[in-house]
């Protein structure tokens, strides 16, 4: 009995030991990101996003107000001239499904940053078309640019903001993509009445085509005598 002493003093210890390591509290878990956390940097990257893809919604209708203005600038006839319109639509179609896999591939902030750009730089092209054809194409790279612009600020409102403040940036969103149909016309129709028209700010796709002058002929000495 002696002997077993030790043995069962060690025995006595170690369960002990696993009882108190047993009734130890768990380590509390990391507390999750506080919606005071996110910063004006993201705000500001979630608004640029929304933005993008308003301006994107919004360049469809301001075309369709403008169409009339467009064919005459560029000689196109009324049948023709939905083409205008057409491809840019086709081209956000296309493109739009293609966004989650090409963001994968060359990371949302290069794949949004260079379409952004590319967006505004076809925009501004639009304007230097010179016939149907040149703005059927530009039409086409700017849609497929700017369809890029809808779906990725969806996803940077998703990734970025965190679960309590992801309803204020879906509301951003839902009033970029119902607000830019409605205010589209208006916006389409000051530009081609007051800007285009009057101080040829937008481009010469915007003015209206103008006839050629004639030179001028004068009357003959004999007319001219009758009629004095």
């Amino acid at each position: 009995m002696t002997a077993l002493q030790p043995t069962i003093d060690n025995a006595a210890a170690a369960n002990v030991s696993a009882d108190r390591a047993q009734t130890k509290p768990a380590p509390q878990a990391a507390p999750a990101v506080s919606a005071k956390t996110v910063s004006a940097k993201t705000w500001l990257a979630v608004f640029g996003a929304t933005l993008g893809a308003f301006m994107a919604v919004l360049n469809i209708q301001i075309v369709n107000a403008s169409l009339a203005d467009i064919q005459g600038a560029i000689g196109a006839g009324i049948d023709d001239g939905g083409w205008i319109s057409t491809s840019y639509l086709i081209a956000e179609i296309v493109v739009i499904p293609l966004s989650g896999w090409l963001a994968q591939v060359f990371s949302i902030r290069v794949y949004l940053l260079t379409n952004a750009i590319l967006f505004l730089a076809f925009s501004a092209a639009c304007a230097l078309a010179q016939d149907l054809p040149q703005m059927i194409v530009l039409r086409a790279i700017q849609g497929f640019s700017g369809g890029v612009l809808i779906p990725l600020a969806f996803t940077l409102i998703i990734t970025l903001l965190p679960a309590a403040k992801q309803p204020v940036g879906l509301a951003l969103f839902a009033v970029s993509a119902t607000f830019a149909p409605a205010i589209g016309p208006t916006i389409g129709g000051y530009l081609t009445e007051n800007c285009c028209r009057a101080s040829q700010a937008c481009g010469p796709s915007c003015m209206p085509a103008k006839a050629p002058k004639r030179p001028a002929t004068r009357m003959p000495a004999a007319k001219r005598r009758q009629s004095a």
